[in-house]
């Protein structure tokens, strides 16, 4: 995949086919625009995915299919997450335009000219209904179909996705993680809800412990589920592994120093992988972060923790 960043100054010799938005979470709603997307690649067309480097959260123009930017200013995939699932997911091009003044302020008929036809040599674009472009939001699928017709370009627009009568969005996928409702959330999600990171040294207490576990550090702007542990899977080198995971910020042992972290036990795991890349990906909640009031304390709920899930994990996973 061809990721273009940092830039305006850039311009795509391949006819494409471009999806526009935010993709916060790439659910199952963007996953049926990139099933068309797939059916234009087919065709002759390269696919390509234009969304912003990280817009300020108080801005109110926004790009794509829904108004993801909330004010917390957090978000469900990060940049550095949404890379790595659309290079395997097979999109040709990512475009991860620079959110400065002069694109915030372009209106939708000079976004549509200047950018889709110009930099990125759109023939087709895929969206949802109430897509929205340009400054203010002020372009929309109308527009669209007018300037295809004018321009020469073809306008695709997917149905809307439901699960149980309601419309799958970033929006509701972040109120069900909030309130603890993972296996909701994953629901909507073309994957359940993963972080993906380098592996980075813990404390090893765990290790001392004869528990050895693997640490990722959330990017700042990575929306956190409530903190306690889940049962989960982790990839690494292509292998799928059950564990355990804790988010939190590990109250029995920091002390002073309180950092989130994302901390995995893999059963049956006993090599070292720091530096390497892996996803966490959850998929049940089974209680809330504790404080013990000893280490042994904290081995006897860990060693509880790990027979509960590999019971679970065989009977779910």
């Amino acid at each position: 995949m061809i990721i273009i960043e940092h830039t305006l100054h850039f311009h795509t010799t391949q006819p494409t086919v471009v999806a526009i938005g935010k993709f916060d979470g790439i659910h199952k709603g963007h996953m049926e625009i990139l099933k068309e997307m797939a059916a234009y690649k087919k065709q002759g067309l390269a696919t390509l995915i234009l969304t912003f480097d990280n817009p300020p959260k108080q801005v109110i123009g926004h790009v794509g299919n829904e108004r993801e930017q909330t004010d917390d200013g957090l978000v469900l995939t990060t940049n550095r997450e949404k890379r790595k699932i659309f290079s395997e997911l097979g999109i040709d091009y990512y475009v991860e335009l620079p959110f400065t003044e002069e694109v915030m302020r372009i209106s939708p008929e000079q976004f549509v000219k200047q950018i889709l036809l110009e930099r990125l040599n759109m023939r087709t674009i895929v969206c949802g209904k109430d897509c929205r472009f340009g400054y203010l939001g002020a372009g929309d699928v109308d527009l669209l179909h007018r300037l295809g017709s004018e321009l020469q370009f073809d306008v695709k627009v997917v149905d809307d996705v439901f699960m149980d009568g309601v419309k799958i969005s970033s929006s509701k996928i972040r109120s069900e993680l909030l309130a603890g409702q993972i296996e909701k959330a994953n629901a909507m999600l073309m994957r359940p809800y993963l972080f993906y990171g380098e592996v980075v040294h813990g404390r090893r207490l765990g290790r001392t412990l004869g528990m050895p576990t693997v640490n990722l550090l959330p990017e700042p702007e990575k929306l956190i589920p409530p903190k306690g542990v889940y049962y989960s899977r982790v990839l690494h080198m292509g292998q799928e592994y059950r564990a355990v995971t804790n988010l939190g910020y590990k109250p029995t042992v920091s002390g002073d120093r309180m950092q989130m972290g994302i901390e995995s036990y893999l059963y049956h795991f006993d090599e070292e992988i720091y530096g390497d890349f892996l996803y966490v990906s959850l998929y049940h909640f089974v209680r809330e972060e504790m404080k013990f009031e000893s280490i042994e304390e904290l081995k006897a709920q860990m060693l509880a923790d790990i027979r509960s899930g590999e019971e679970w994990h065989r009977e779910n996973l």
